[in-house]
């Protein structure tokens, strides 16, 4: 259903564009967003009339009269009746504050077993009018110790057009990602610039770049058993939840997202 829905109202497509080397599961579906990953979230949060506060940095969750004040970088604390945590679970163990004494010592264990692949992510920009000569939208690369998948992105999206330049996105492996995490990021991109020149060496020079570190890229080893979200505390409920407690596709996060939900049913 949440994909019909999707679909219907044009944030996602089924995937038509042709994909060198994508492995194909038995019984599963590929689908793109054309506006973009971010659309989804965007749809969600207007459908949810959610007053949204974006580029809050939280530091620290404590209890404070029965209710969680939640401390920030920047601007004083606030207090909430329900706090629910979705970030990567690494950075749920970060936190400061009450919440450190109230995760058991069970749940610790569950949680600092989580871990997490990382990788860099290339964006190349063109102006408009670039042609980019090759015969497919993207392509994932196996022989190469520093590139994985390679798209065209517009192409991929299905949204070519004279008026929109292409974008080309380039992963990383998992490896390379690992071993330059903590690397600069500038001798980063001219390293994957190197490999990616040799891999198509027909790509014309892009008029802007943006090299992305991407430290929690995906879960490989989600929470034992996989059940979707974590209570932290009942009243007043402080939950976690998010792909670390399932998988890392879409279906997963849908799945969290519900066993969220209904574990704060209850507290509306």
């Amino acid at each position: 259903s949440f994909y019909e829905e999707l679909v219907s109202h044009g944030i996602l497509q089924p995937l038509t564009a042709p994909v060198e080397g994508m492995v194909l599961r038995e019984g599963s579906r590929n689908y793109v967003a054309p506006q973009g990953i971010s659309s989804v979230v965007k749809y969600y949060l207007e459908q949810s009339d959610a007053d949204v506060s974006y580029g809050q940095h939280i530091t620290h969750i404590s209890l404070r009269d029965g209710r969680w004040e939640v401390s920030r970088k920047a601007g004083p604390p606030e207090q909430f009746d329900v706090v629910i945590l979705t970030m990567p679970v690494p950075q749920i163990l970060q936190l400061r504050g009450d919440i450190v004494n109230i995760i058991n010592e069970s749940q610790k264990q569950q949680l600092e077993s989580v871990s997490y692949s990382s990788r860099y992510a290339l964006g190349l920009f063109y102006e408009a009018g670039t042609r980019i000569a090759v015969p497919w939208a993207a392509q994932y690369i196996t022989d190469n110790p520093c590139i994985r998948f390679i798209s065209i992105d517009n192409k991929k999206r299905n949204i070519e057009s004279p008026e929109i330049g292409p974008s080309v996105v380039v992963h990383t492996t998992v490896t390379f990602g690992s071993e330059h995490l903590d690397s600069d990021p500038a001798e980063v991109q001219q390293i994957i610039l190197s490999h990616l020149q040799r891999i198509v060496p027909s790509l014309p020079k892009p008029s802007s770049i943006k090299c992305q570190r991407w430290r929690y890229s995906q879960v490989t080893r989600a929470v034992p058993n996989c059940p979707g979200q974590m209570i932290l505390h009942t009243q007043p409920l402080l939950i976690c939840g998010g792909d670390g407690f399932t998988r890392s596709n879409f279906d997963g996060c849908i799945e969290s997202a519900m066993s969220l939900a209904e574990a704060v049913k209850p507290c509306l």
